[in-house]
């Protein structure tokens, strides 16, 4: 994963403690523009906390992530200088981090008492201050795309889980970001409703958005993935290009999660 002038997002050395319990040890990972990097690896091995603090949602206690953004002025944070220094990463900093990327989330994390509509509208309108009919007129156009124009007015409740997540993905759109980051963005789903929001995040890729997705589709991170990261330990033990990888793993860790995935039983 060596750097180049045309990645989107470089991250080194990243670590996270909760309390005593040492989350991740050392990350080191890059994406270029354009391109989908999968995390795979074993409930606990870090990769959540990896996109939280990516998005600026978990402050991480050393290291270093740096976003280069659409207008090229790069977003970076130190976070080994704040710990030298003793003093907490300013707030500016994490949001400017935030401002780069947008999440979608595991569980939908919807607002309950918002519309469709009003869900989409929410950040580009309260966080972004943007004008609210230029931001309405994108949000319905996105709505209209994933097939939800006829949700617009409906609350979360009302709506399947395939349903919840596409109207996630499309929150996340609406903010126009840098980076997308996804959490198993499949596995609170039914599994008849797994289709149609991995082939939403397959178009997505093919229209050239940069993503990180934590993942546990295999076969999904081998068709849309340029490169597959297994995390294990809080660090990447082995990462390549998904066709290779995912067939023949070097380490023999890879090679103990593949199986036990493939061959639960």
């Amino acid at each position: 994963m060596s750097p180049t002038d045309q990645n989107l997002l470089t991250v080194r050395g990243l670590q996270k403690s909760f309390g005593a319990n040492r989350v991740l040890t050392s990350i080191d990972l890059t994406v270029a523009r354009g391109q989908v990097l999968a995390l795979i690896g074993p409930s606990g091995s870090g990769k959540t906390t990896v996109l939280r603090c990516l998005n600026g949602l978990e402050v991480a206690d050393g290291g270093r992530i740096e976003i280069a953004g659409a207008d090229a002025a790069a977003t970076a944070i130190d976070f080994d200088a704040a710990t030298a220094a003793g003093k907490p990463v300013p707030r500016k900093a994490l949001g400017a981090l935030r401002d780069q990327s947008a999440m979608v989330f595991q569980h939908y994390n919807l607002f309950p008492h918002k519309t469709v509509l009003e869900n989409v509208m929410e950040g580009p309108v309260i966080v972004q201050r943007r004008p609210r009919a230029e931001v309405e007129a994108e949000a319905l156009q996105l709505l209209t795309r994933v097939g939800l124009i006829d949700k617009k007015d409906s609350y979360p409740f009302e709506l399947s889980g395939g349903q919840q997540q596409r109207v996630g993905i499309v929150r996340a759109l609406a903010l126009r970001p840098a980076l997308l980051l996804f959490d198993e963005p499949t596995s609170a789903l039914d599994p008849e409703l797994v289709g149609d929001v991995l082939r939403l995040i397959k178009e997505l890729a093919a229209e050239g958005w940069t993503m990180v997705i934590v993942t546990h589709e295999l076969e999904f991170a081998r068709e849309v993935a340029s490169e597959v990261a297994f995390v294990d330990g809080g660090t990447i033990v082995e990462h390549g290009d998904p066709r290779q990888m995912l067939r023949h793993p070097q380490h023999e860790r890879t090679r103990q999660f593949l199986h036990r995935l493939l061959f639960p039983f």
